[in-house]
Protein backbone atom coordinates (compact mmCIF):
# COMPACT_ATOMS: atom_id res chain seq x y z
CA UNK A 1 0.00 0.00 0.00
CA UNK A 2 1.60 3.60 -1.38
CA UNK A 3 1.68 6.24 1.43
CA UNK A 4 -0.51 8.11 -0.81
CA UNK A 5 -3.44 5.57 -0.30
CA UNK A 6 -2.79 5.57 3.39
CA UNK A 7 -3.11 9.63 3.64
CA UNK A 8 -6.80 8.75 2.37
CA UNK A 9 -7.92 6.25 4.69
CA UNK A 10 -8.42 8.80 7.29
CA UNK A 11 -12.58 9.28 7.72
CA UNK A 12 -14.13 12.09 6.74
CA UNK A 13 -14.07 14.25 10.38
CA UNK A 14 -16.69 14.50 12.82
CA UNK A 15 -18.13 17.72 14.47
CA UNK A 16 -15.81 16.58 17.29
CA UNK A 17 -13.03 16.34 15.29
CA UNK A 18 -13.54 20.11 14.14
CA UNK A 19 -13.92 21.03 17.51
CA UNK A 20 -11.17 19.32 18.52
CA UNK A 21 -8.99 21.05 15.58
CA UNK A 22 -10.26 24.21 16.38
CA UNK A 23 -9.98 24.40 19.94
CA UNK A 24 -5.84 23.15 19.20
CA UNK A 25 -5.25 26.04 16.58
CA UNK A 26 -6.99 28.22 18.77
CA UNK A 27 -4.19 27.60 21.62
CA UNK A 28 -1.30 27.77 18.92
CA UNK A 29 -2.88 31.30 17.88
CA UNK A 30 -2.52 32.68 21.38
CA UNK A 31 1.30 30.57 21.65
CA UNK A 32 2.33 32.81 18.29
CA UNK A 33 0.91 35.80 19.68
CA UNK A 34 2.39 35.74 22.63
CA UNK A 35 5.97 35.91 21.02
CA UNK A 36 4.98 39.03 19.37
CA UNK A 37 2.36 40.93 21.62
CA UNK A 38 5.14 41.60 24.09
CA UNK A 39 7.60 43.32 22.35
CA UNK A 40 5.53 46.44 22.44
CA UNK A 41 5.25 46.53 26.08
CA UNK A 42 9.05 45.61 26.55
CA UNK A 43 9.85 49.23 28.03
CA UNK A 44 6.78 49.02 30.35
CA UNK A 45 7.39 45.60 31.74
CA UNK A 46 11.41 46.59 32.28
CA UNK A 47 10.71 49.54 34.26
CA UNK A 48 8.45 47.51 36.27
CA UNK A 49 10.84 44.84 37.01
CA UNK A 50 13.42 47.51 37.28
CA UNK A 51 15.36 45.13 34.30
CA UNK A 52 18.18 46.60 31.82
CA UNK A 53 17.17 46.37 28.14
CA UNK A 54 19.91 43.59 28.08
CA UNK A 55 18.46 41.87 31.02
CA UNK A 56 14.80 42.59 29.51
CA UNK A 57 15.83 41.08 26.92
CA UNK A 58 15.61 37.39 28.29
CA UNK A 59 11.94 37.97 28.56
CA UNK A 60 11.38 37.15 24.92
CA UNK A 61 14.38 34.70 24.72
CA UNK A 62 13.29 32.65 27.79
CA UNK A 63 10.12 31.88 26.07
CA UNK A 64 11.57 31.43 22.33
CA UNK A 65 14.29 28.82 23.85
CA UNK A 66 11.42 27.02 25.59
CA UNK A 67 8.93 26.75 23.08
CA UNK A 68 11.63 25.48 20.22
CA UNK A 69 13.15 22.85 22.55
CA UNK A 70 9.41 21.48 23.27
CA UNK A 71 8.30 21.60 19.60
CA UNK A 72 10.48 18.07 19.34
CA UNK A 73 9.13 16.63 22.41
CA UNK A 74 5.68 17.43 22.29
CA UNK A 75 4.66 14.60 20.08
CA UNK A 76 6.29 11.99 22.18
CA UNK A 77 4.59 13.19 25.24
CA UNK A 78 1.08 12.76 23.75
CA UNK A 79 2.10 9.30 23.03
CA UNK A 80 3.18 8.94 26.57
CA UNK A 81 0.03 10.73 28.08
CA UNK A 82 -2.50 10.61 25.59
CA UNK A 83 -3.20 12.93 23.41
CA UNK A 84 -6.74 14.45 24.99
CA UNK A 85 -4.08 14.00 28.64
CA UNK A 86 -1.64 16.10 27.09
CA UNK A 87 -3.58 18.57 25.18
CA UNK A 88 -5.74 19.33 28.28
CA UNK A 89 -2.51 19.65 30.95
CA UNK A 90 -0.64 21.99 28.53
CA UNK A 91 -3.74 24.24 28.13
CA UNK A 92 -4.06 24.67 31.45
CA UNK A 93 -0.52 24.67 32.08
CA UNK A 94 -0.35 28.20 29.34
CA UNK A 95 -3.47 29.83 31.16
CA UNK A 96 -1.97 28.93 34.43
CA UNK A 97 1.47 30.22 33.32
CA UNK A 98 -0.05 34.06 32.12
CA UNK A 99 -1.59 34.58 35.07
CA UNK A 100 1.77 34.07 36.88
CA UNK A 101 3.71 36.52 34.56
CA UNK A 102 1.48 39.13 35.22
CA UNK A 103 2.05 38.79 38.84
CA UNK A 104 5.55 38.80 38.32
CA UNK A 105 7.43 40.79 41.17
CA UNK A 106 11.16 40.56 39.87
CA UNK A 107 13.02 39.80 36.48
CA UNK A 108 14.00 36.05 37.71
CA UNK A 109 10.51 35.24 38.23
CA UNK A 110 9.13 36.55 35.18
CA UNK A 111 11.49 34.48 33.26
CA UNK A 112 10.63 31.23 34.71
CA UNK A 113 7.28 32.01 33.89
CA UNK A 114 8.16 32.76 30.54
CA UNK A 115 9.96 29.27 30.41
CA UNK A 116 6.56 27.84 31.86
CA UNK A 117 4.39 29.57 29.28
CA UNK A 118 6.78 28.97 26.58
CA UNK A 119 6.81 25.39 27.23
CA UNK A 120 3.20 25.31 27.07
CA UNK A 121 2.31 27.55 24.19
CA UNK A 122 5.33 25.69 22.27
CA UNK A 123 3.73 22.36 22.57
CA UNK A 124 0.46 23.48 21.24
CA UNK A 125 1.81 24.35 17.73
CA UNK A 126 2.80 21.11 16.41
CA UNK A 127 0.36 19.57 18.25
CA UNK A 128 -2.83 21.52 16.71
CA UNK A 129 -0.30 21.00 13.09
CA UNK A 130 -0.36 16.94 13.75
CA UNK A 131 -4.22 17.19 14.72
CA UNK A 132 -4.83 18.57 11.40
CA UNK A 133 -2.82 15.76 9.71
CA UNK A 134 -4.67 13.00 11.61
CA UNK A 135 -8.15 13.96 12.15
CA UNK A 136 -8.25 15.38 8.46
CA UNK A 137 -8.21 13.44 4.62
CA UNK A 138 -6.28 14.82 2.29
CA UNK A 139 -9.23 16.49 0.30
CA UNK A 140 -10.48 18.32 3.63
CA UNK A 141 -7.08 18.74 4.57
CA UNK A 142 -6.54 22.35 2.94
CA UNK A 143 -9.46 23.66 4.94
CA UNK A 144 -7.77 22.45 8.22
CA UNK A 145 -4.71 23.98 7.17
CA UNK A 146 -6.23 27.53 6.06
CA UNK A 147 -7.11 27.80 9.46
CA UNK A 148 -3.34 26.82 11.07
CA UNK A 149 -2.49 29.56 8.70
CA UNK A 150 -4.28 31.84 10.68
CA UNK A 151 -1.97 31.32 13.94
CA UNK A 152 1.74 31.46 11.48
CA UNK A 153 0.53 35.11 9.87
CA UNK A 154 -2.35 36.46 11.22
CA UNK A 155 -1.09 36.46 14.76
CA UNK A 156 2.17 38.39 14.37
CA UNK A 157 0.79 40.90 12.67
CA UNK A 158 -1.71 41.95 14.86
CA UNK A 159 0.39 41.36 18.33
CA UNK A 160 2.10 44.42 18.10
CA UNK A 161 -1.08 46.66 17.92
CA UNK A 162 -3.01 44.43 20.32
CA UNK A 163 0.25 44.36 23.26
CA UNK A 164 0.71 48.34 21.94
CA UNK A 165 -3.37 49.43 22.55
CA UNK A 166 -3.61 47.59 25.77
CA UNK A 167 0.06 48.76 27.78
CA UNK A 168 -1.10 52.56 26.85
CA UNK A 169 -4.42 52.14 28.07
CA UNK A 170 -4.86 49.46 31.24
CA UNK A 171 -1.10 48.42 31.76
CA UNK A 172 1.36 45.76 30.12
CA UNK A 173 -0.58 43.22 32.75
CA UNK A 174 -3.20 43.10 30.39
CA UNK A 175 -0.91 41.38 27.71
CA UNK A 176 -0.90 38.12 29.71
CA UNK A 177 -4.60 38.51 30.81
CA UNK A 178 -5.83 38.20 27.13
CA UNK A 179 -4.94 34.57 27.32
CA UNK A 180 -7.21 33.61 30.27
CA UNK A 181 -10.85 33.29 28.21
CA UNK A 182 -9.27 31.88 25.13
CA UNK A 183 -7.36 29.29 26.93
CA UNK A 184 -10.90 28.44 28.99
CA UNK A 185 -12.12 27.72 25.96
CA UNK A 186 -9.53 25.75 24.13
CA UNK A 187 -9.14 23.62 27.74
CA UNK A 188 -13.30 23.03 27.40
CA UNK A 189 -12.82 22.42 23.74
CA UNK A 190 -10.37 19.67 23.89
CA UNK A 191 -11.90 18.21 26.26
CA UNK A 192 -15.04 17.46 24.44
CA UNK A 193 -13.53 16.96 20.95
CA UNK A 194 -10.75 14.25 21.78
CA UNK A 195 -11.27 10.88 22.69
CA UNK A 196 -10.42 9.55 25.88
CA UNK A 197 -7.52 6.94 25.87
CA UNK A 198 -5.03 5.31 28.28
CA UNK A 199 -1.36 6.53 28.99
CA UNK A 200 1.78 4.60 27.79
CA UNK A 201 3.59 5.46 30.84
CA UNK A 202 5.70 2.09 29.42
CA UNK A 203 7.34 4.41 26.70
CA UNK A 204 9.12 6.27 29.37
CA UNK A 205 11.55 3.05 29.85
CA UNK A 206 11.78 3.19 26.04
CA UNK A 207 12.58 6.72 25.71
CA UNK A 208 15.40 8.44 23.93
CA UNK A 209 16.60 10.71 26.29
CA UNK A 210 20.32 10.61 25.29
CA UNK A 211 18.74 12.28 22.04
CA UNK A 212 15.97 14.30 24.32
CA UNK A 213 19.11 15.53 25.78
CA UNK A 214 21.51 16.16 23.06
CA UNK A 215 18.13 17.93 21.04
CA UNK A 216 17.70 20.10 24.49
CA UNK A 217 21.18 21.30 24.84
CA UNK A 218 21.46 21.57 21.06
CA UNK A 219 18.35 23.69 20.50
CA UNK A 220 18.75 25.98 23.37
CA UNK A 221 22.22 26.86 23.06
CA UNK A 222 21.29 27.36 19.47
CA UNK A 223 18.76 29.84 20.12
CA UNK A 224 20.26 31.77 23.02
CA UNK A 225 23.43 32.13 20.18
CA UNK A 226 21.20 33.62 17.44
CA UNK A 227 19.17 35.70 20.07
CA UNK A 228 22.32 37.06 22.31
CA UNK A 229 24.95 36.87 19.45
CA UNK A 230 24.47 41.01 18.18
CA UNK A 231 24.00 41.98 21.56
CA UNK A 232 27.59 40.50 22.39
CA UNK A 233 29.74 40.64 18.60
CA UNK A 234 29.17 37.10 18.02
CA UNK A 235 32.48 35.63 18.22
CA UNK A 236 34.07 38.32 19.77
CA UNK A 237 32.21 37.23 22.82
CA UNK A 238 33.90 33.81 24.61
CA UNK A 239 30.56 33.01 26.06
CA UNK A 240 28.86 33.36 22.20
CA UNK A 241 31.83 30.88 21.15
CA UNK A 242 30.94 28.73 23.81
CA UNK A 243 27.59 28.71 23.07
CA UNK A 244 27.71 27.96 19.11
CA UNK A 245 30.19 25.08 20.04
CA UNK A 246 28.05 23.22 22.32
CA UNK A 247 25.20 23.49 20.07
CA UNK A 248 26.97 22.28 17.49
CA UNK A 249 28.65 19.35 18.89
CA UNK A 250 25.12 18.59 20.61
CA UNK A 251 23.16 18.68 17.84
CA UNK A 252 25.43 16.83 15.45
CA UNK A 253 25.28 14.29 18.05
CA UNK A 254 21.50 14.18 18.02
CA UNK A 255 21.50 13.56 14.59
CA UNK A 256 23.60 10.70 14.89
CA UNK A 257 21.39 9.30 17.75
CA UNK A 258 18.37 9.71 15.49
CA UNK A 259 19.77 8.12 12.25
CA UNK A 260 21.49 5.32 14.09
CA UNK A 261 18.12 3.86 16.40
CA UNK A 262 14.42 2.80 15.92
CA UNK A 263 13.32 4.56 18.88
CA UNK A 264 13.81 7.65 18.16
CA UNK A 265 12.73 10.99 19.21
CA UNK A 266 11.90 12.62 15.55
CA UNK A 267 12.14 10.52 12.94
CA UNK A 268 14.73 12.66 10.32
CA UNK A 269 14.52 9.88 7.44
CA UNK A 270 11.22 12.42 6.68
CA UNK A 271 13.76 14.02 4.99
CA UNK A 272 14.40 11.08 2.20
CA UNK A 273 11.22 12.51 1.12
CA UNK A 274 11.73 14.83 -1.94
CA UNK A 275 8.62 17.09 -1.07
CA UNK A 276 8.83 17.05 2.96
CA UNK A 277 13.03 18.33 2.05
CA UNK A 278 12.11 20.99 -0.27
CA UNK A 279 8.95 21.75 1.17
CA UNK A 280 11.01 22.01 4.80
CA UNK A 281 13.59 24.46 3.17
CA UNK A 282 11.20 26.53 1.76
CA UNK A 283 9.58 26.74 5.10
CA UNK A 284 12.78 28.35 6.46
CA UNK A 285 13.06 31.10 3.61
CA UNK A 286 9.17 31.44 5.23
CA UNK A 287 10.36 31.86 8.54
CA UNK A 288 12.67 34.64 7.87
CA UNK A 289 10.37 36.08 5.44
CA UNK A 290 7.59 35.84 8.58
CA UNK A 291 9.45 36.57 11.81
CA UNK A 292 12.06 38.71 9.72
CA UNK A 293 9.68 41.53 8.66
CA UNK A 294 7.67 42.09 12.12
CA UNK A 295 10.94 42.22 13.48
CA UNK A 296 12.81 44.87 11.11
CA UNK A 297 9.59 47.06 10.30
CA UNK A 298 8.92 48.30 13.61
CA UNK A 299 12.65 48.86 14.32
CA UNK A 300 12.65 50.93 10.96
CA UNK A 301 9.36 52.91 12.04
CA UNK A 302 10.69 53.42 15.81
CA UNK A 303 14.64 54.27 15.20
CA UNK A 304 13.76 56.36 11.77
CA UNK A 305 10.26 57.42 12.07
CA UNK A 306 10.24 58.26 15.83
CA UNK A 307 6.57 55.91 15.46
CA UNK A 308 5.14 54.74 18.81
CA UNK A 309 4.42 51.36 19.82
CA UNK A 310 0.28 51.76 18.70
CA UNK A 311 1.13 53.62 15.53
CA UNK A 312 3.81 50.71 14.87
CA UNK A 313 0.40 48.30 15.23
CA UNK A 314 -1.35 50.36 12.84
CA UNK A 315 0.82 49.87 9.97
CA UNK A 316 1.85 46.41 10.33
CA UNK A 317 -2.19 45.76 10.88
CA UNK A 318 -2.56 45.99 6.57
CA UNK A 319 -0.28 42.64 6.80
CA UNK A 320 -2.57 40.80 8.81
CA UNK A 321 -6.31 42.01 8.40
CA UNK A 322 -6.89 41.22 4.85
CA UNK A 323 -5.53 37.56 5.20
CA UNK A 324 -8.68 37.20 7.18
CA UNK A 325 -10.37 37.32 3.89
CA UNK A 326 -8.08 35.85 1.45
CA UNK A 327 -6.91 32.79 3.45
CA UNK A 328 -10.95 30.93 2.91
CA UNK A 329 -9.95 31.48 -0.42
CA UNK A 330 -7.34 29.62 -0.71
CA UNK A 331 -8.49 25.97 -0.21
CA UNK A 332 -10.93 26.12 -3.04
CA UNK A 333 -8.30 27.40 -5.27
CA UNK A 334 -6.25 24.53 -5.15
CA UNK A 335 -9.12 22.45 -6.16
CA UNK A 336 -8.67 24.22 -10.05
CA UNK A 337 -4.66 25.55 -9.94
CA UNK A 338 -1.87 23.35 -8.95
CA UNK A 339 -0.69 24.04 -5.53
CA UNK A 340 3.06 24.18 -6.46
CA UNK A 341 2.11 27.49 -8.43
CA UNK A 342 0.06 28.70 -6.05
CA UNK A 343 2.52 28.67 -3.18
CA UNK A 344 5.10 30.07 -5.96
CA UNK A 345 3.21 33.43 -6.46
CA UNK A 346 2.31 33.61 -2.63
CA UNK A 347 5.99 33.80 -2.70
CA UNK A 348 6.82 35.89 -5.27
CA UNK A 349 4.63 38.25 -4.04
CA UNK A 350 5.68 38.11 -0.64
CA UNK A 351 9.44 38.26 -2.12
CA UNK A 352 8.25 41.84 -4.06
CA UNK A 353 6.79 43.56 -1.11
CA UNK A 354 9.94 42.96 0.46
CA UNK A 355 11.96 44.15 -2.34
CA UNK A 356 9.68 47.03 -2.50
CA UNK A 357 10.76 47.74 1.02
CA UNK A 358 14.09 48.04 0.15
CA UNK A 359 13.54 51.54 -1.29
CA UNK A 360 13.43 53.68 1.72
CA UNK A 361 14.41 57.27 2.41
CA UNK A 362 13.73 59.86 4.77
CA UNK A 363 10.07 60.39 3.41
CA UNK A 364 9.19 56.82 3.36
CA UNK A 365 6.89 56.35 6.46
CA UNK A 366 3.53 53.95 7.17
CA UNK A 367 1.13 55.57 4.84
CA UNK A 368 3.94 54.34 2.24
CA UNK A 369 3.99 50.89 3.62
CA UNK A 370 0.17 50.41 3.45
CA UNK A 371 0.30 49.06 -0.29
CA UNK A 372 3.20 47.11 0.44
CA UNK A 373 1.77 45.45 3.11
CA UNK A 374 -1.50 44.24 1.35
CA UNK A 375 1.02 43.12 -1.41
CA UNK A 376 2.35 40.77 1.54
CA UNK A 377 -1.19 40.40 2.75
CA UNK A 378 -2.23 39.02 -0.41
CA UNK A 379 0.95 36.44 -1.07
CA UNK A 380 1.17 35.20 2.66
CA UNK A 381 -2.12 32.77 2.82
CA UNK A 382 -1.24 31.74 -0.81
CA UNK A 383 1.75 30.13 0.51
CA UNK A 384 1.42 28.59 4.36
CA UNK A 385 -1.93 26.60 2.93
CA UNK A 386 -0.37 24.96 -0.19
CA UNK A 387 3.79 25.01 1.58
CA UNK A 388 2.00 22.54 4.74
CA UNK A 389 0.33 20.48 1.96
CA UNK A 390 3.45 20.27 -0.37
CA UNK A 391 5.38 19.35 2.51
CA UNK A 392 3.12 16.63 3.92
CA UNK A 393 0.62 14.92 1.51
CA UNK A 394 2.97 12.07 0.52
CA UNK A 395 3.56 11.37 4.16
CA UNK A 396 1.37 8.22 6.47
CA UNK A 397 -0.95 9.65 9.02
CA UNK A 398 1.47 7.44 11.26
CA UNK A 399 4.46 10.19 11.03
CA UNK A 400 2.07 13.23 11.66
CA UNK A 401 4.15 13.31 14.95
CA UNK A 402 7.93 13.87 13.53
CA UNK A 403 6.38 15.59 10.75
CA UNK A 404 5.37 18.50 12.42
CA UNK A 405 7.99 18.62 15.31
CA UNK A 406 10.45 19.00 12.24
CA UNK A 407 8.16 21.36 9.92
CA UNK A 408 7.50 23.83 12.78
CA UNK A 409 10.89 23.73 14.43
CA UNK A 410 12.48 24.67 11.02
CA UNK A 411 10.12 28.00 10.79
CA UNK A 412 10.74 28.86 13.90
CA UNK A 413 14.40 28.10 13.08
CA UNK A 414 14.31 30.16 10.29
CA UNK A 415 12.97 33.04 12.01
CA UNK A 416 15.60 32.83 14.67
CA UNK A 417 18.54 32.50 12.12
CA UNK A 418 16.97 35.04 10.00
CA UNK A 419 16.38 38.11 12.59
CA UNK A 420 20.16 37.14 13.95
CA UNK A 421 21.50 38.09 10.47
CA UNK A 422 19.76 41.12 10.07
CA UNK A 423 20.41 42.39 13.34
CA UNK A 424 23.91 41.99 12.25
CA UNK A 425 23.39 43.52 8.58
CA UNK A 426 21.94 46.58 10.05
CA UNK A 427 25.04 47.24 12.32
CA UNK A 428 27.64 46.23 9.89
CA UNK A 429 26.38 47.53 6.70
CA UNK A 430 25.11 51.22 8.66
CA UNK A 431 28.78 51.46 9.50
CA UNK A 432 30.00 50.53 6.58
CA UNK A 433 27.65 53.23 4.54
CA UNK A 434 28.44 55.38 7.10
CA UNK A 435 32.03 55.33 6.33
CA UNK A 436 31.16 55.94 2.94
CA UNK A 437 29.01 58.89 3.25
CA UNK A 438 31.39 60.92 5.66
CA UNK A 439 34.60 60.28 3.20
CA UNK A 440 32.35 62.65 0.29
CA UNK A 441 31.20 64.99 3.48
CA UNK A 442 34.19 67.21 3.67
CA UNK A 443 34.53 70.67 3.76
CA UNK A 444 36.47 70.23 0.07
CA UNK A 445 32.94 69.13 -0.90
CA UNK A 446 30.81 72.72 -2.02
CA UNK A 447 27.79 70.84 -1.24
CA UNK A 448 28.69 69.58 2.23
CA UNK A 449 31.14 72.94 3.32
CA UNK A 450 27.12 74.22 2.01
CA UNK A 451 25.22 72.26 4.00
CA UNK A 452 27.09 72.90 7.03
CA UNK A 453 27.47 76.91 6.61
CA UNK A 454 23.48 76.87 6.59
CA UNK A 455 23.06 74.52 9.30
CA UNK A 456 25.42 77.08 11.08
CA UNK A 457 23.39 79.80 10.23
CA UNK A 458 20.03 77.82 11.68
CA UNK A 459 21.57 76.49 14.93
CA UNK A 460 23.61 79.38 15.77
CA UNK A 461 26.84 77.38 15.85
CA UNK A 462 29.62 75.55 14.29
CA UNK A 463 29.59 72.67 16.51
CA UNK A 464 26.09 72.23 16.87
CA UNK A 465 26.52 72.10 12.83
CA UNK A 466 28.59 69.40 12.73
CA UNK A 467 26.59 67.52 15.36
CA UNK A 468 23.88 67.73 12.99
CA UNK A 469 25.14 66.91 10.08
CA UNK A 470 27.02 64.02 11.73
CA UNK A 471 23.47 62.68 13.14
CA UNK A 472 22.05 63.02 9.09
CA UNK A 473 24.89 61.30 7.84
CA UNK A 474 24.56 58.49 10.65
CA UNK A 475 20.87 58.30 9.74
CA UNK A 476 21.02 57.78 5.83
CA UNK A 477 23.61 55.29 6.57
CA UNK A 478 20.72 53.55 8.80
CA UNK A 479 18.24 53.76 6.07
CA UNK A 480 20.83 52.40 3.41
CA UNK A 481 21.46 49.27 5.89
CA UNK A 482 17.31 48.87 6.37
CA UNK A 483 17.06 48.29 2.60
CA UNK A 484 20.30 46.09 2.59
CA UNK A 485 17.97 43.99 4.94
CA UNK A 486 14.87 43.92 3.50
CA UNK A 487 16.33 42.68 -0.23
CA UNK A 488 17.96 39.67 1.82
CA UNK A 489 14.36 38.83 3.33
CA UNK A 490 13.42 38.76 -0.36
CA UNK A 491 16.48 36.86 -1.23
CA UNK A 492 15.49 33.91 0.88
CA UNK A 493 12.00 34.37 -0.77
CA UNK A 494 12.99 34.37 -3.56
CA UNK A 495 15.28 30.42 -2.90
CA UNK A 496 11.87 29.09 -1.43
CA UNK A 497 10.13 29.77 -4.48
CA UNK A 498 13.04 27.75 -6.56
CA UNK A 499 12.33 24.98 -4.05
CA UNK A 500 8.52 24.55 -4.48
CA UNK A 501 9.12 24.89 -8.34
CA UNK A 502 11.72 21.90 -7.83
CA UNK A 503 8.97 19.59 -5.93
CA UNK A 504 6.41 16.50 -7.26
CA UNK A 505 3.29 17.11 -8.25
CA UNK A 506 0.50 16.13 -5.25
CA UNK A 507 -1.79 13.46 -5.39
CA UNK A 508 -5.36 13.82 -7.47
CA UNK A 509 -7.50 13.91 -4.11
CA UNK A 510 -6.75 17.56 -3.88
CA UNK A 511 -8.35 18.47 -6.57
CA UNK A 512 -12.19 17.02 -5.78
CA UNK A 513 -14.67 19.33 -5.94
Amino acid sequence: MTETAQTQQIPPPTRRDWIAILSAILGAFMAILDIQIINSSLKDIQGALSATIEEGSWISTSYLVAEIIIIPLAAWLAMVMSPRRFAVAISITFVIASLLCSMAWNLESMIVFRVLQGLAGGALIPFAFSLVLTKLPLDVRPKGMALFAITATFAPSIGPTIGGWLTENYGWEFIFYINIVPGVLMTLGLLYGLDKSEPRWELLKKGDYAGILSMAIGLGCLQVFLEEGQREDWFESAEITWLASIAFVSLVIFIILQLSRDNHLVNLRLFKERNFLLGSLANIGLGVGLYGTVFILPLYLAQIQDYNALQIGQVIMWMGLPQLLLIPLVPVMMRYIDPRLICALGLALFGLGSFLSGSLNLDFAGDQFIAIQIIRACGQPMVLVPLSIIATAMLPPSQAGSASSLYNILRNLGGAIGIAALATILDSRAAHYFEILRSHVSLGNPAAAERLALLGEQLGSSEAALRMLDAQVREQAQIMAYNDAFHLIGIMLACSVLCIMLTKALPKALGKP
